[in-house]
């Protein structure tokens, strides 16, 4: 019985340590005066610290957000000046997005933010168990994936 009790500490858990970290990452972005960047940019960001361009749909699938969500976010982010939106060349009904320079600039911010956010957040954990702490939270995220 007490197991199950244990088994049931998910949502309440993972909820907890996503406003931790949600107000760990505003505080540090404040730090730096980036107030016009929220966490949920993050994600796009990152994805276009490698240089590429991408289509609308790819950013929604890889940083599985809907397209809506995606579009409010990109909206932002380029009324900032840190990303710009180009039409497609070839079929106008896609719309490809990448940094700008004041985008690629973040980058070391980012990663500072990042190194500083895994100094807390695996603080006493072992390699094997911060391994297995990300697989089964991915497992679990996945088994979500899959009902939508």
């Amino acid at each position: 019985i007490m197991l199950a009790m244990k088994n049931q500490r998910l949502i309440s858990l993972s909820s907890k340590l996503a406003e931790k970290d949600n107000k760990f990452i505003i505080a540090e972005l404040k730090k730096h005066n980036l107030c016009d960047i929220a966490p949920s940019h993050g994600d796009i960001l990152v994805l276009l610290f490698d240089g590429k361009a991408y289509e609308m749909g790819e950013i929604a699938k890889r940083i599985h957000r809907t397209k809506p969500t995606v579009t409010v976010l990109v909206e932002k982010l380029e009324k900032s000046g840190y990303i710009q939106r180009v039409k497609s060349d070839t079929d106008a009904r896609f719309t490809y997005v990448s940094l700008t320079a004041i985008g690629f600039a973040l980058q070391p911010t980012f990663e500072m933010i990042s190194s500083d956010f895994n100094k807390i957040a695996y603080a006493g954990l072992s390699d094997e168990e911060a391994m297995l702490l990300e697989i089964l939270l991915e497992k679990a995220f996945f088994n979500f994936e899959k009902q939508e």
